[in-house]
């Protein structure tokens, strides 16, 4: 199933997406909240009517890095012996259709494609076998970065922390089974130029090491966000640019850089 957070005539909903051809898709709104028992109210609305938001608010997102190799290998970085964790702030999260603002502090941002694992109840020291459970589903995200200010600082809180640095959407795949999570394509376009492609089974460490890894640190949420690393390929982004990330299985998420106003 695909969980889709939206606004309607100043009304913010979750809606299941129903439909196959793009242009015919319709969100059947649900009765309650998506991490508890809910029903499917009937009530259906065409996609194209609402503003589709960002599918979830997690109270944080944990992102992992360097957990391709060759993504790490081409900053000139070690590839790390074990899952290596920062934080992106709930303010930095936007959604599918969302502006990136192009933040005054920088000039050299990229774009990194990733996989985001949202988590579905709260949790805490998983083990490896127990993964599964508490795993909601799956979206896309891009973890923009001012890659000049993640060299000059050190420290990545401003370089990935930005308001609009972390867009996620177009909504959650529930029906995604951590296997396929786990060796999915996905792939990054500017204006229509493919930027990245990989497959999430090259990640350096899968799904159940990075959520058994951070769990031993603190609790999880319902709605919390797992990213898990971004293929080679990491590049620029001007303002004017649409980018899309695309993760096979899920769907398309696609925002444009803008000046920040």
């Amino acid at each position: 199933m695909r969980i889709a957070r939206f606004s309607i005539d100043g009304n913010v909903a979750f809606g299941a997406v129903e439909g196959d051809k793009p242009d015919e898709l319709v969100l059947n709104i649900i009765k309650g909240i998506p991490f508890a028992d809910f029903e499917l109210s009937g009530t259906k609305v065409p996609l194209s009517k609402v503003r589709l938001l960002p599918p979830v608010l997690p109270n944080k997102v944990v992102a992992f890095g360097r957990n391709y190799a060759e993504h790490a290998r081409e900053l000139g970085n070690e590839v790390p012996d074990a899952p290596f964790a920062f934080f992106k702030p709930s303010t930095s999260v936007i959604g599918p259709g969302d502006h990136i603002q192009y933040p005054s502090f920088s000039e050299e941002l990229h774009h990194e494609a990733e996989l985001a694992v949202v988590i579905g109840r709260m949790c805490r020291e998983v083990p490896r076998d127990r993964v599964k459970d508490v795993i909601f589903g799956y979206t896309c995200a891009n973890d923009v970065t001012a890659r000049d200010v993640q060299r000059r600082e050190k420290q990545w809180a401003r370089a990935k922390g930005f308001d609009t640095s972390c867009p996620l959407g177009p909504w959650v795949e529930t029906g995604l089974d951590l296997a396929a999570a786990n060796d999915a394509t996905l792939q990054l376009t500017v204006n229509g130029e493919q930027r990245q492609l990989g497959r999430t089974s090259d990640m350096l460490h899968p799904i159940e090491d990075l959520i058994v890894n951070i769990s031993e640190a603190m609790t999880l949420l319902p709605g919390d966000v797992i990213l898990t690393g971004t293929p080679a390929g990491v590049g620029p982004l001007h303002v004017g640019d649409e980018v899309a990330v695309t993760i096979e299985g899920i769907g398309t998420l696609t925002n444009k850089v803008v000046k920040r106003g």
